[in-house]
């Protein structure tokens, strides 16, 4: 099955808690703080996988969270450092913020990485707090937790040339005489359920990748049957090869058909007009009326286009068709959909240091990630911790808050399960 769409949750790891320790070593009585860092936490990163085609995996999978970092240990030794999730994905996979739809990254290039959320930075160990007036400080900082985000991948395929054209045209059948590609074939409507990709091979030195955009029929550009999925793998090709019926064989008008189908393109996106266009009059060969297909090829170079008389099954005109299409594919300049920014940092959650004052009955409750985190660094039997904890309170601004909540001396403050007396 083709799946080019897919929305996940990512999350980077949290890194290492920092370490309380003291150095104790043979003829060393009181040895100073030695407690290690916490390790970083693993990053999320995007592979672009030229062995990978479809989205499918991510139809069972929809959480990818990442290694936490090591704790820090004794002796001044640091934490191990997280490992990264590597996440696969197909080249033309495009990585949007799914709550505002932009676009993050294209992974248009093989091989391409790309750091979606990276992991926490490692709690400091107690060795970090030691001053002349603490020199015994028994406590650390925990690490912090990983960067996270709801993406949505959205895959664009990469090919050059698009094949247009309304279901049983012949589509398939041209892709399978001019590449490698082996298409399911059959005499009925709607057989090409999911886009096919062929390569063409010119000579030693140039190929390339065209794809069969299936069936786009009116009303894709709102949605209608899989038209947007079908409508986006246009975006990427340098031209579009437009197939018709000229035989009239199943009652289709070949005018009235390509009309039809560059509306549904202007009405999804306006540019795609502006892409380069080929007619293949398809089934020339058991086409019954001469002057209408003469009266087709006027009216259409009328209008710029270059007309192809053609025929997929016996393969005549398929010749002169793939030479002017590998000239115009050398010509053309690649398509880029979206310049690389840095615009993911305005979506990615960081610490957050914001917080929740509120009274319950008696109790002033504080409520907040990082208050809450700094909380369980606290070695609430030491006064010099407590010291630590009261300047953090009053630098996040947690102590005005307080008292612009109407906090007296000898209220009660709960934060996590720690209850303490305001003093001023």
């Amino acid at each position: 099955m083709f799946i080019d769409e897919a929305k996940i949750h990512i999350k980077a790891g949290k890194g290492g808690d920092g370490a309380v320790s003291f150095l104790r070593e043979k003829y060393v009585a009181n040895g100073g703080p030695a407690g290690g860092d916490g390790g970083k936490g693993g990053d999320i990163v995007f592979f672009a996988d030229e062995n990978v085609r479809t989205l499918a995996d991510f139809r069972y999978k929809r959480k990818y969270i990442g290694n936490n970092g090591d704790n820090g240990g004794k002796k001044n030794c640091s934490g191990k450092y997280g490992e990264d999730i590597i996440i696969h994905v197909p080249v033309g996979t495009i990585i949007r913020h799914a709550e505002s739809d932009r676009i993050i990254v294209d992974l248009s290039i093989p091989k391409q990485t790309y750091i979606a959320v990276k992991g926490g930075k490692g709690g400091a160990g107690n060795q970090h707090f030691a001053k002349a007036s603490r020199q015994i400080p028994t406590f650390a900082k925990s690490g912090i937790e990983g960067e996270a985000l709801d993406i949505r991948l959205e895959l664009k395929l990469l090919a050059e040339v698009g094949l247009l054209g309304f279901p049983n045209v012949g589509k398939s059948t041209l892709l399978s005489r001019v590449s490698s590609a082996k298409p399911k074939i059959a005499n009925y409507h709607f057989t090409t359920l999911s886009p096919n990709l062929g390569v063409v091979k010119i000579d030693r030195d140039f190929e390339f990748v065209i794809a069969d955009i299936p069936g786009i029929i009116e009303g894709a550009h709102e949605g209608t049957g899989l038209g947007h999925e079908f409508l986006r793998h246009i975006e990427r090709t340098k031209l579009l090869i437009h197939v018709v019926d000229i035989s009239e064989s199943e009652g289709r008008d070949p005018m009235e058909d390509i009309e039809k189908i560059n509306m549904e393109l202007k009405l999804y996106k306006e540019e795609l007009l502006d892409k380069p266009q080929l007619i293949a009059a398809n089934k020339a060969d058991i086409a019954q009326n001469p002057e209408a297909i003469d009266e087709f090829i006027s009216k259409m170079e009328v209008k710029g286009y270059e007309v192809f008389l053609i025929s997929a099954v016996t393969g005549t005109g398929l010749k002169r068709l793939i030479h002017r299409t590998a000239e115009l594919v050398r010509e053309l300049p690649d398509i880029v959909l979206v310049e690389q920014t840095d615009e993911i940092k305005e979506y990615i959650v960081r610490e957050d240091n914001s917080f929740e004052v509120k009274k319950v009955e008696d109790y002033y409750i504080v409520e907040g990630e990082t208050v809450e985190k700094l909380m369980s660094s606290v070695n609430i039997d030491d006064y010099e911790s407590l010291g630590y904890f009261q300047r953090r309170l009053r630098a996040l601004g947690i102590i005005d808050a307080l008292v612009k909540a109407g906090i007296s001396e000898g209220d009660t403050v709960c934060i996590k399960d720690f209850e303490f007396n305001y003093m001023k």
